[in-house]
């Protein structure tokens, strides 16, 4: 049986924006165990390839985190906004989920 981690499809997963219940499920449990529909979601937005997409840089490990994001070009540098900081990495994390399904999907998640 393949997983999401070895399916070659998985990381061109197509996010329905309609399926909210997957970002719940992200936000009520961030660190898991996640379902597999979720799983394939969350491997699309870490992996799948799409320029530019938003990813945490630690600044005080485990205690301090900034939002940063991947250049649009490989070999350019990672813009860190060190205006949007975190002291919590679940909230780092629901934020940077926020921002990959907008990106993936063009749709705001507004379930706060």
């Amino acid at each position: 049986m393949m997983d999401h981690t070895s399916d070659p499809n998985a990381a061109r997963y197509v996010i329905d924006p309609e399926r909210t219940e997957l970002a719940l499920e992200f936000r009520n449990c961030i660190r898991g165990p996640h379902s597999e529909e979720l799983r394939k979601l969350m491997h699309r937005m870490r992996w799948g390839a799409f320029p530019g997409r938003y990813l945490l840089v630690m600044l005080e490990p485990g205690r301090r985190w900034a939002l940063a994001q991947m250049p649009q070009e490989r070999g350019q540098k990672v813009k860190v906004f060190h205006d949007v900081l975190f002291d919590s990495l679940e909230d780092a994390e629901w934020h940077v989920f926020k921002l990959r399904w907008k990106a993936l999907t063009g749709a705001e998640l507004n379930l706060d």
